[in-house]
């Protein structure tokens, strides 16, 4: 059973600390709006990929993930959605209600997890290379596990982005960063909708 404990940690270490949509947001909001605004999107992020991991370790994820349309549909409302975040971080507006949009929600870190086809594909990897269809006490433990190591690596990212935040005080620097943060975004909206159709 450590065997078992110790390889769901590092798996959900290497799933988790790697850059991609929501680490990229976690650190852009860690940046503007301190560790603490961190927080919702995380634990969205973390409720919507366990319930994700739970669908698929029941057996409705499988059927869905081979279901190519579906996968489609997901995938342009995926880049939809990390389209409007990038956007959000790249241009925040000047006003304090325009700057308050760009605090990412519960909810979006929640939706993000289900309408990214990539995120299917890591719980489909997970539950199948872990036998976690059987359920019971080993489905338990990777869910305990995947809890604790991937929302400790996301909440880095969030953390990372406030300790550089004294870097990026100056204007002209929070812009280019801002510019950076949010242009990655759109890059990644643009391979789901337009170049990763073999999934």
């Amino acid at each position: 059973m450590i065997a078992f404990i110790t390889a769901t940690m590092l798996y959900a270490f290497s799933m988790s600390i790697t850059p991609g949509p929501t680490n990229i947001i976690m650190m852009s909001t860690g940046v503007n709006h301190g560790f603490k605004s961190t927080v919702p999107f995380a634990t969205g992020a973390a409720f919507g990929f366990s319930a994700l991991v739970i669908i698929v370790s029941l057996g409705f994820g499988e059927a869905m993930a081979e279901n190519q349309e579906l996968m489609k549909t997901l995938g342009y409302f995926g880049a939809f959605l990390i389209a409007y975040m990038g956007y959000k971080i790249a241009f925040p507006g000047e006003g304090k209600e325009e700057i308050e949009e760009t605090r990412p929600s519960f909810m979006q870190g929640a939706i993000l997890q289900w309408i990214n086809p990539k995120s299917w594909i890591a719980c489909l990897a997970g539950v199948s290379a872990f036998n976690l269809a059987v359920g019971g006490e080993r489905l338990t433990i990777y869910m305990i596990s995947y809890a604790i190591v991937g929302y400790s690596c996301v909440l880095i990212w969030g953390y990372a982005g406030a300790k550089i935040s004294g870097f990026l005080k100056d204007p002209s620097r929070l812009r280019l960063f801002n510019y950076a943060m949010g242009g990655s975004l759109l890059l990644v909206a643009i391979y789901l909708a337009f170049m990763d159709q073999s999934i």
